[in-house]
């Protein structure tokens, strides 16, 4: 079966992030397909580079870029609630004229047609947060 997903909730204000992850790693596991994962609102934050959690907490920025790279999954980021909360590439940074950028590798910058191509393509769309 093939899954997408949207995460809505801020990476370490509340729990949606880390279960989607969760989630998402079991079904990899289990041999469904995880067609796109697209974070909106605070969820953006989980793709800044600049995000740095006690070492006691898990990173959320290294558990989905792992499973990424393990699974080549594409990680969308929303472009406006991006830019609206500093979250930045290369390629933004420098048409805002920005000293840098904070976007991790992983992760793209795309608008809400990802997300409509995501839920019309996959069998199942699963949103977490709100």
């Amino acid at each position: 079966m093939i899954y997408s997903i949207a995460i809505y909730g801020s990476p370490y204000g509340n729990p949606s992030s880390l279960t989607a992850l969760r989630f998402s790693e079991a079904l990899l596991a289990s041999e469904h397909q995880l067609l796109r994962v697209f974070f909106y609102h605070d969820a953006v934050h989980t793709a800044s580079l600049l995000a740095t959690p006690p070492q006691d907490e898990s990173s959320l920025y290294d558990g989905w870029r792992q499973l990424a790279e393990k699974h080549n999954l594409d990680l969308v980021i929303c472009v406006a609630a991006a830019l609206k909360r500093g979250i930045l590439d290369e390629q933004e940074a420098g048409r805002w004229n920005k000293l840098s950028h904070n976007l991790g590798p992983a992760f793209t910058l795309s608008g809400l047609g990802q997300l409509i191509d995501a839920t019309i393509k996959a069998d199942r769309h699963i949103s977490f947060g709100a």
